[in-house]
């Protein structure tokens, strides 16, 4: 079962004892993706999903709060899969169109004026009521991904704005005929989840991104320590190298006594880092260590060393 499923079980099975914000919540699910069913001077509704705990939800949804009359009819999908498909009808009757104008689904004047939105609880349940008609979300071990996807693009301006009065930072993009809204960071889709009530699965993300996080810090502390690590390396190569050209063209011997005393120590410690010398040198400063090797480096290009090859 995918990621999404399990959100909007979870969604599904929350209980209710607002009529107002279940009437929000129906709002946004009929609109994402409801129809409406003429049958002579009838209007009915449909809606068709492959969740059957969101079936349920609808159909408890409809029957809780409104008196109309309902069916459900399950058939197998043709598709590779072949899950059953669940559709809940409201029958065409004079009650229905009642019920349709108090969540003004008909109406024109747009879903931010509409009534059920003029509340902080409204605005979270239409959003749950969005997302389990049209929402997805990716795994959290994968990428974080959520959207939702109508057909309607002023309804999908009214998601964007709703969601922002959450201090949600949604995107909006479209694919042919389809408006998509989406957020692609962790910390937004965590919030969004606990907006709509998906408590499990915001905690199930969260672990996941702290895990990641924790990861990718590792990751970073590891490629630098070895990155330090090459550096000290590559500086012992070239200051050993040096050392030995200078003692193959000159002699050590002909060096002052403190960068000789500096040569045949770096020679006694090939592979060490400038701090752990400048324990060994017995008394030397860290600065002073490192101006007699840079001159041992000068020494050595002075007699035609070329750095190039000793770093190599």
């Amino acid at each position: 079962m995918s990621f999404s499923n399990d959100v909007k079980n979870e969604l599904s099975r929350i209980e209710t004892n607002d009529a107002t914000g279940d009437k929000a919540e129906l709002l946004g699910l009929l609109r994402m993706s409801g129809a409406i069913v003429i049958r002579g001077m009838n209007i009915g509704i449909h809606f068709s999903t492959e969740n059957a705990a969101l079936a349920r939800r609808v159909l408890q949804l409809l029957k809780s709060n409104y008196q109309v009359q309902t069916e459900v009819v399950i058939t197998r999908s043709r598709r590779l899969k072949k899950n059953n498909r669940y559709q809940v009808h409201v029958v065409p009757a004079p009650q229905v169109s009642k019920a349709l104008n108090e969540l003004q689904l008909l109406s024109v004047e747009g879903d931010l004026k509409n009534p059920l939105l003029s509340h902080h609880e409204g605005k979270r349940t239409f959003l749950r009521g969005a997302f389990l008609g049209g929402g997805s979300i990716s795994r959290p071990a994968s990428d974080y991904h959520l959207e939702m996807v109508t057909g309607n693009e002023d309804f999908a301006q009214t998601i964007i704005k709703v969601m922002q009065s959450f201090s949600l930072k949604a995107k909006l993009t479209d694919r042919k005929n389809e408006y998509i809204v989406y957020l692609k960071d962790g910390e937004s889709i965590i919030s969004f989840l606990s907006v709509i009530g998906a408590h499990n699965a915001m905690m199930e993300l969260e672990n996941v991104r702290i895990v990641k996080e924790m990861r990718n810090n590792v990751n970073r502390a590891v490629n630098c320590e070895t990155a330090n690590l090459n550096k000290v390396v590559k500086a012992a190569v070239r200051q050993v190298s040096c050392i030995h050209y200078i003692d193959e063209h000159m002699g050590l011997s002909e060096l002052p006594q403190g960068l000789q005393d500096t040569a045949r120590l770096r020679l006694q410690y090939p592979d060490v880092s400038l701090n752990d010398l400048v324990e060994y040198s017995g008394g030397l400063g860290k600065s002073g260590i490192n101006h007699r090797l840079k001159k041992l480096q000068d020494i050595a290009v002075g007699l035609g060393m070329e750095l190039e090859k000793a770093d190599k």
